[in-house]
């Protein structure tokens, strides 16, 4: 009898391991999406600011 209840019991505490797996991976999904969309926004800033001094004459030089 004891091991039919652990037979049981054994594939809801798996279950809830699986919850927790696929929660993670979401996570993980949801933090790469925004770490990439950051680093994109970050590139469009770098390169309109380096498009704007080009047009404009605004670069670092010494005279």
């Amino acid at each position: 009898m004891r091991n039919l209840s652990l037979f049981l019991i054994l594939p809801l505490s798996l279950s809830g391991c699986a919850v927790v797996t696929v929660a993670d991976a979401a996570v993980t999904v949801a933090a790469t999406t925004a770490k990439l969309a950051a680093t994109a926004v970050e590139t469009t800033v770098d390169v309109t600011a380096y498009g704007i001094k080009a047009a404009t004459g605004s670069g670092d030089e010494k005279k």
